[in-house]
């Protein structure tokens, strides 16, 4: 079985110097490898070959049989890591919150304890014929969001 201790040494010691990251790495009892990164800036191909071809030479396929796959986190997916949210500071966002809200907001911090953004809203002002839309700012603890993911728009 391959150590995952290991195998994370090996990745972090491949992308050292870099500004990739690594989302998630899963090893399956049969030693199915698969490797997830992103990056501050950008993850070409070329990268993803680097960091398979640093595996490949420090775990023996003789000595452990493994089927290995390096890819960049989807464009869509939702964020797994705290610099998933840093990267994506000042851009749209999608948010399913835990008490089962949909919301289309920016992102505008980070922090230990969660994440920060704003959303607009439309409100009824008292006399007032037409509702207003007003921007809220909210923050939420991780935990408090199912999923947060990049909105990606075709304007």
């Amino acid at each position: 079985m391959i150590d995952k201790n290991q195998l994370t040494a090996t990745i972090e010691k491949a992308i050292e110097g870099t500004d990739i990251f690594i989302v998630d790495l899963t090893v399956s009892p049969q030693n199915d490898i698969v490797v997830e990164l992103d990056s501050m800036s950008s993850l070409d191909i070329d990268t993803c070959a680097a960091v398979t071809r640093a595996i490949e030479k420090d775990f023996d396929r003789d000595t452990d049989d493994y089927n290995l796959e390096v890819g960049s986190a989807g464009l869509t997916s939702p964020f797994r890591v705290r610099r998933q949210y840093e990267k994506n500071i000042g851009n749209d966002i999608e948010i399913l919150t835990a008490d089962g809200r949909k919301l289309k907001a920016v992102l505008t911090g980070v922090d230990d304890n969660g994440f920060t953004f704003e959303y607009d809203i439309k409100v009824k002002e008292p006399g007032a014929k037409r509702p207003v839309v007003k921007t809220q700012q909210e923050t939420l603890p991780f935990s408090g969001a199912k999923s947060v993911k990049y909105l990606l728009s075709f304007k």
